[in-house]
């Protein structure tokens, strides 16, 4: 009886602590509600009744607005005339439950949080249409759970008080599709030279594929990249029984006809190549996407002078200094201006002529061969790191190394020279030998410390004519000669110090600390400025001269083969004075045997020349650095040389000879070592032996 009884009492206290866990759980659960009612109840979405978002404003380095990228140029067009298959094309590659749910996809946002929890980081976000239009227009861009929150409470916000049709109306008038595109109907323009409601099933397919990466996937640059994202776009549109088996064929096998002639969208952004650069350093250091970026309400501070951009732009404006071209193609151009103090780019210019919003920019992407430019960098600075001096001298003779037969722009030989000399009148076997002479490792350490890109397919005595395998841009030369100016120190190359919401909430920061990197001593660096101011007086860059002002450069030319006489497929030149260092590269896009340098091989020093004298027209006249006084000096009319330290008698230059003697033997029983590596290069570098050779 007593445990019946007993019994009874614990089921009766069960059932009291399950009564209350559940009053419990309801009264958290109404808490929960309450608040999250409240919390969305909280959001301001008022700024969506405004016809456009705020402009991302550029500042320049004086912190003054030098520009902006504004919406003020969208063609708004209302729901009805979109057509519904960019509806559903859009639905089906990014919210495929758009119509069905109300603000929130939680089969979405659970994938999402799985896959974040597995990697560890954000890196997936599940994010509905709704959402995308929330970050878009209120939020800042940095992927935290904390901005993935106000994105939630935002979008519900927004579905309680737009229908879904006014939502979709207001992403697609906003999103960027890329060149230059803001909004759907002008993408139907720019792509396709039509109106919205006139798009095609595969027209429409095509635009909605670019949501995701205009830049990486427009046909107009990426048309096997556009074409295979379109074909997955209309995929995913017949798996959801939006179109039809008959209608996925025919798009499927319908060719993507493009507009012959983009509009053209770069007068509407001042300093267009430097903007796409930030838009670049935007999304490859900090994260952001292109659609962040350009949505508007950033600010984004930066190291653009734009006095120097100006000037810049000015000088690409006066075609007299270029070289004529081709009927059917232009000779291009990229510069850059660098201040090697601190890494700041200045001013950049990417093109010549009509060139569309986010083109093509060649101060910043080429992939060009530098020629004899590379030689300060890869052969002559790790000659001197090792012990050689300037006065060292080398016998310029026919050579071949493993069958490598290097051979000098003139087609001459002359004897024994010193390094300065070889270095001012680029010749090319010296270089080739000093190469050979240190190691092929010494000088791929270099270059890689400079900040050169380099590949395995580049471990050859080609590199000491600039004969990379896949080659740099006018950025990477002018950070590396950078070096040279800064004492040895290289300043990484950079176009943004500071990102901020529009709040003021800093998203982004250059850190001044990890941008810079020791690369070699400050002697070593001034003893090759100082060489390379000979370059200028009385070697190979004479046509970049400025007069008084002190500069140091150095020029560079890779050859055409194929054709007769003077022809050269890439001609540069890269100089510095102690505040600011640049770069100019010369050529055609597409180099054949029609198409090629056929002018002085001086063409980009002229341009290097007006650049730099524009740039610094009202900057101070600072002197280099004093150098190691170890330069040669003509001894007489039979081109021998001493050194110009008078106190150097004969037993001092004996000693120096000993030395090299015993420097020679050790670099002997390296060679041995290295052996393998160079039977390796047999046969590598004889193309190169005349397409790397420096026409200087």
């Amino acid at each position: 009886m007593r445990s019946n009884q007993a019994l009874k009492m614990k089921k009766s206290k069960a059932k009291s602590i399950l009564r209350m866990a559940a009053a419990l759980l309801i009264v958290a659960f109404l808490g929960a509600w309450i608040t999250f009612r409240l919390l969305v109840g909280a959001q301001d979405i008022g700024q969506l009744d405004v016809p456009l978002p705020a402009a991302t404003i550029l500042y320049d380095k004086n912190g003054t607005e030098a520009t902006r990228i504004s919406f003020n140029k969208i063609e708004e067009i209302g729901y009805a005339e979109i057509p519904k298959h960019m509806v559903d094309a859009v639905v089906a590659v990014e919210d495929r439950r758009y119509f069905e749910h109300d603000g929130m996809d939680m089969r979405a946002i659970g994938r999402a949080f799985l896959k974040n929890i597995v990697s560890g980081g954000t890196v997936q976000g599940g994010s509905t249409i709704t959402q995308q239009l929330a970050k878009n227009v209120f939020l800042s861009h940095e992927r935290t759970w904390s901005r993935k929150w106000n994105e939630v409470l935002l979008a519900k916000k927004i579905e309680e008080n737009y229908s879904k049709r006014e939502i979709m109306g207001m992403y697609l008038n906003q999103i960027y599709y890329g060149e230059g595109a803001w909004g759907i109907d002008r993408a139907a323009n720019t792509y396709f030279g039509k109106r919205p409601k006139q798009l095609t099933v595969a027209e429409a397919a095509l635009l909605a594929g670019l949501i995701k990466a205009p830049s990486a996937l427009t046909p107009y640059k990426h048309m096997d990249k556009a074409r295979e994202r379109r074909d997955v776009v209309l995929q995913l549109m017949k798996d959801q029984v939006l179109i039809s088996e008959d209608i996925y064929n025919k798009a499927l096998r319908e060719p993507i006809q493009l507009l012959s002639s983009r509009p053209n969208r770069v007068d509407d952004i001042n300093y267009p190549y430097y903007v796409d650069q930030i838009i670049r350093e935007a999304m490859s250091q900090y994260g952001l996407s292109e659609n962040e970026v350009l949505q508007g309400g950033l600010r984004i501070y930066t190291e653009l002078d734009t006095k120097m951009q100006q000037s810049a732009e000015k000088v690409y404006a006066q075609e007299e200094l270029f070289p004529d071209s081709a009927a059917d193609q232009l000779i291009q151009s990229g510069a850059v201006l660098v201040d090697p103090r601190d890494g700041g780019i200045r001013a950049l210019v990417g093109g010549r002529g009509e060139q569309p919003f986010r083109g093509f920019n060649r101060a910043t992407q080429l992939k060009r061969q530098p020629g004899s430019t590379i030689k300060p960098i890869a052969v002559y600075t790790p000659a001197l790191e090792l012990g050689y001096k300037p006065s060292d001298e080398v016998v310029d003779e026919p050579i071949s190394i493993n069958g490598y037969e290097p051979q000098n722009a003139d087609g001459s030989f002359h004897g024994q020279v010193s390094l300065y000399d070889a270095l001012i009148n680029s010749y090319n076997i010296p270089a080739v030998k000093l190469l050979n002479e240190i190691g092929i490792d010494k000088g791929i350490d270099a270059a890689a410390r400079f900040g050169i890109p380099l590949t395995e397919q580049d471990r050859t005595l080609g590199l000491a004519l600039g004969g990379l395998h896949e080659g740099v841009s006018p950025l990477h030369m002018a950070e590396a000669f950078g070096v040279f100016a800064n004492d040895g120190v290289r300043m990484h190359a950079h176009a943004i110090t500071r990102i901020e919401s529009a709040d003021g909430t800093v998203l982004a920061e250059f850190e001044k600390s990890a941008g810079s990197e020791k690369v070699t001593e400050p002697a070593i660096a001034r003893m090759m400025t100082a060489m390379l101011e000979g370059v200028i007086k009385e070697g190979t860059g004479i046509a970049a001269a400025l007069g008084d002002r002190p500069l140091a450069g150095k020029s560079g030319t890779t050859q055409m083969l194929g054709t007769s006489g003077y022809s050269a497929k890439d001609n540069w030149f890269v100089g510095y004075t102690p505040q600011l260092v640049g770069t100019v590269w010369l050529g055609y896009d597409q180099s054949d045997s029609s198409h090629y340098l056929s002018t002085s091989s001086k063409a980009a020093a002229v341009v290097f020349h007006a650049l730099l004298a524009e740039a610094l027209k009202d900057e101070p006249v600072m002197p280099f650095p004093k150098a190691p006084n170890l330069l040669p000096n003509k001894k007489d009319k039979g081109n021998k040389w001493s050194s110009n330290d008078d106190s150097n008698n004969e037993s001092e230059r004996d000693k120096e000879k000993e030395d090299r003697e015993e420097r020679k033997e050790r670099e002997k029983e390296e060679k041995k070592d290295r052996k393998k590596d160079d039977d390796t290069e047999k046969g590598k570098g004889r193309h190169r032996d005349k397409d790397d050779n420096d026409d200087d």
